[in-house]
């Protein structure tokens, strides 16, 4: 049987791009969509739940910020991947944030996008063949990570999409050592230095909700000088 298309979706108010982008992408075999302003883009994304999505920030009706924000709270996973024509560390910072996978500075060059369009999705491919857990049981804790919620004997507390994300990169690499630089490079994709207090302060955060007794953590702990292991049995 042949292998189905992958669906990407371009959201770019700019004619000549969108022409560029259309006919690259189509040469590669993938099924390619266009909206042109970002009022159609949710309506769309909602109907057509491409495999991955280009994604200009800025857009005549809604933002691009505001498209990735309102896609992670919906809970879509599929990758994102931000265009720009802005230089500004800021935009990175805050659509990485948001929950995008890449982003991108215009002018940029065809064969690059394809590069990390490819990694990108087939990390995703990957990432589903795993069979990524649903629930996630910690002792007298279950994590339900379709529903973002921890569930304990006398309590529920949310989860929010980062810790979503971190937590299921934990489970796949459980009982083994994981880096700060590793969680900001794989969770929140970060490609420039940055302070890796951010890292800290997130699984601090998320101890207190996953843990029993988080000042004195049994499954995420802290390994000094390396970073941090999710111990599963």
């Amino acid at each position: 049987m042949p292998t189905k298309p992958k669906k990407i979706l371009v959201v770019e108010d700019e004619p000549s791009l969108v022409f560029t982008l259309r006919d690259t992408l189509e040469s590669e075999g993938y099924e390619v969509h266009v909206c042109e302003d970002g009022s159609s883009a949710m309506p769309t994304i909602d109907a057509l739940r491409p495999d991955l999505l280009i994604l200009d920030i800025m857009l005549p009706g809604k933002s691009g910020f505001e498209i990735a924000k309102e896609c992670r709270d919906l809970k879509y996973t599929f990758p994102i991947i931000m265009l720009t024509a802005r230089d500004q560390e800021i935009d990175k910072v805050t659509g990485l944030n948001i929950g995008a996978d890449d982003y991108m500075t215009k002018p940029f060059g065809v064969k690059e996008l394809l590069a990390r369009i490819h990694a990108r999705l087939r990390r995703a491919n990957s990432y589903s063949k795993t069979g990524p857990l649903d629930v996630v049981t910690l002792g007298q804790v279950r994590i339900e990570l379709n529903e973002s919620i921890v569930v304990k004997p006398d309590s529920e507390v949310e989860l929010t999409t980062r810790e979503v994300e971190l937590i299921r990169y934990l489970v796949q690499h459980a009982n083994e050592p994981v880096s700060r630089d590793e969680l900001l490079e794989q969770v929140w994709r970060y490609e420039f230095s940055t302070n890796t207090r951010t890292v800290d302060v997130h699984i601090s955060k998320l101890r207190g909700k996953i843990e029993m007794t988080p000042e004195d953590p049994r499954y995420l702990v802290t390994l000094h000088g390396v970073g941090y292991m999710l111990k599963l049995a």
